[in-house]
């Protein structure tokens, strides 16, 4: 006996408690919008999140959108809205466009601040990366007092970061430094470890990784005991080595967590000012200067402080790094990444 099917799935679809009905705007025919329909069904989880929401609005939206102003004005310290005693001096700055950009792009200063933040950044967390995976295969295995070792490695992590950078600072001090001491005792000369531009660029370096190595060992040990066990025995039974296994097993598995903590370190590299400001000043000279201590070095060192000039630098450093997401994003997706 032949059944006319589209009459049942018709009745189906009009039965009042039919599952997926949609229809709730009457004889419009019109369905509610994406946003409508994610408000009314996830409305308890909007709700917990809206404080979020607000406050990070009011801490980082304003600011931004303060500053993306400001960079196209000429504000600075002679004609900003002040109060000297009992006077009150309104503002007096203009919008200039975009000529902020124009003259911070045409400046050999910016090229040269950001040739060497490029190459801070890479080698710190290159370096950090490194260290940090060492380690992590290291305190992975079966090792007396290994949970001594891991409190021990991750002691830099917990540790204020101007009070790590002022201790390598008296490390660093030329006459008086430890490590110059220790030199001394062997018969070579006295490094000026913050006072010449190459040591100096070194000793910058050295001081951050110090600090990022900890969160990568976290990470990659976090990842490391992700991986199941039973690959590298099947592996090892296979025949395959040491490095056999850690090339075919260890990096694949580590992938995803790799490409995450590289994005980030590299975000806070970029934007590492305590580390280049408390230990060398961006000196000596300007040879330690990275984009972010410049554009402080704008908006409150120099005089008149150029309040639109550092808001185009941070427009800019902002513009970098959003454009280094996303392709970095892309380029993982190519390769099977998806986060």
């Amino acid at each position: 006996m032949a059944v006319d099917s589209s009459q049942s799935l018709a009745k189906a679809a009009d039965a009042p408690g039919a599952r997926g009905r949609g229809r709730r705007t009457g004889d419009s025919g019109k369905t509610p919008g994406r946003l409508r329909r994610s408000l009314s069904t996830h409305w308890y989880a909007w709700s917990m999140v809206a404080p979020v929401v607000v406050v990070i609005g009011v801490i980082i939206g304003y600011p931004l959108v303060r500053g993306l102003y400001l960079s196209t004005t000429d504000a600075n310290e002679a004609n900003v809205e002040r109060t000297i005693g009992m006077n009150h001096i309104p503002a007096t700055y203009k919008s200039v466009g975009l000529d902020n950009y124009t003259a911070v792009l045409s400046d050999g200063v910016f090229w040269d601040r950001l040739t060497w933040t490029i190459v801070w950044t890479v080698s710190c967390v290159a370096i950090s990366f490194a260290l940090g995976l060492a380690l992590a295969n290291m305190l992975n295995r079966k090792l007396a007092g290994r949970s001594l070792y891991r409190m021990a490695l991750i002691l830099p992590w917990a540790v204020p970061a101007f009070v790590s950078v002022f201790t390598w600072r008296l490390l660093f001090n030329e006459k008086n430094g430890i490590l110059n001491k220790i030199l001394a005792g062997g018969g070579i000369d006295a490094i000026p470890w913050l006072n010449d531009p190459t040591w100096a660029k070194l000793s910058v370096i050295t001081v951050n990784v110090w600090l990022g190595v900890p969160f990568m060992l976290v990470a990659m040990l976090g990842g490391l005991q992700s991986i199941p066990g039973e690959l590298y025995e099947a592996a090892e039974m296979d025949g395959a080595n040491a490095w056999q296994r850690f090339r075919h097993i260890t990096l694949p598995g580590l992938r995803t967590v790799s490409s995450t903590v590289i994005l980030i370190s590299s975000i806070w590299t970029f934007n590492m000012f305590p580390v280049i400001f408390l230990l060398t000043r961006g000196g000596p000279g300007d040879a330690t200067e990275i984009l972010v201590t410049y554009a402080y070095r704008l908006s409150f060192v120099v005089s008149p402080r150029d309040f639109a000039g550092s808001a185009a630098w941070g427009v800019i450093i902002l513009a970098l790094l959003s454009l280094f997401a996303v392709v970095y994003r892309r380029a993982l997706r190519k390769q099977g990444e998806v986060w």
